[in-house]
This record gives C-alpha cells, structure tokens and sequence, in this order.
C-alpha cells in the first residue's frame, strides 16, 4: 500500500512516520492487499492534535477516518480505528457476496431427468408505436442498427404493421389481416 503522509502546521519526523506504519500494519494485514493506497494529514489545531486519514481500496471504496487528542497517538489511533471499523463492514459485504455466489453454483440437481425450462421473456425496451409509411420506415432502418420496427401503417388505416431486417439483406413487412 502507497501511504502519503502530510503535515500542515506539523513536521513529520522519523518516529511519527513509524507510528503511523504501526497503526497501519493491522489494517492492511485486515485488507488482505486490497489497500490500494493511504493519504494521511496530520495538523495541528488551536487546542490539539488532529489525524485525518482516507484510504483508497479496491473497488473505489474510499474508507474515510478522522482523530483528534491531545497527542499523536491518541489521535492517530482513533482515527485508525474509525477506518478499521469501516474496513470490517466492507470485508463482510465482499464475504457475503462471495458465499451468495458460492451457493448458487452448488445447487443440486434433481435425481430424475432434468424438467425443460421455459424461454424467458426480457423486456429489453419501450418505445412509441408511431404513424408512418413502410418507406418511411425502411429510410429508419437503412439508417440505423435496428433490426425491426413496429409502427402505425399510414398507408393501411393505422393498422400496427412490423418491417424486419431479413438474413438476405431484404426487408419482410408483417401486417395484420
């Protein structure tokens, strides 16, 4: 894990940077490699020590953590605590993902022959029925991907007609009796 420390008001000394590694070798060890990277922002206040630390893991989760005390490792602990929690959370929601998924591939199969299926039926899109000519329609088609239309036929007393890319390259017109 990349780990970016910033001071704002504060010299970032030697033994700061090795308590802040400290507190952060449980989280990681917690990650499993999944800490991408770690931003931390020591300042000092008017009336005490404040440790902001954000941490980027994968997925574009950013777990977020802020700690105030009157020294620094009172602050960097709590703030390391915070994201520890946050950390436990996310673990448990990729655990659970992973065991819902684990149990639907060991379904057990039926001991008799197996029952055929159904098709389904996926709605893929709604759009309006327009009034409009088959050559109408055919200029729409030439002119984009579509592989089917379904419109009012102008032409037949508004009756609702189907015109659809054949595998020839020809155009088939379906309209109702």
């Amino acid at each position: 894990m990349r780990v970016e420390v910033t001071g704002r008001h504060v010299n970032i000394t030697p033994p700061l940077r090795q308590l802040i590694a400290r507190r952060l070798t449980k989280l990681e060890r917690l990650l499993n490699d999944s800490a991408i990277s770690a931003q931390i922002v020591l300042s000092k206040e008017k009336y005490g020590l404040r440790a902001e630390i954000v941490v980027h893991v994968r997925g574009d989760h950013m777990l977020r953590g802020q700690g105030d005390g009157a020294s620094w490792p009172v602050a960097v602990r709590d703030a390391v605590a915070k994201i520890e929690q946050q950390a436990q959370t996310l673990k448990g929601k990729w655990g659970d993902r992973r065991r819902r998924a684990a149990g639907a591939r060991t379904v057990t199969a039926p001991a008799g022959p197996e029952p055929s299926r159904a098709p389904r039926i996926v709605r893929a899109t709604r759009y309006a029925v327009k009034p409009m000519s088959v050559d109408d329609v055919a200029l729409r088609m030439e002119s984009g991907a579509e592989t089917f239309v379904v419109f009012r036929n102008a032409d037949n007393d508004d009756a609702v007609s189907i015109l659809y890319r054949r595998t020839d390259g020809n155009y088939g017109l379906i309209e109702p009796d």
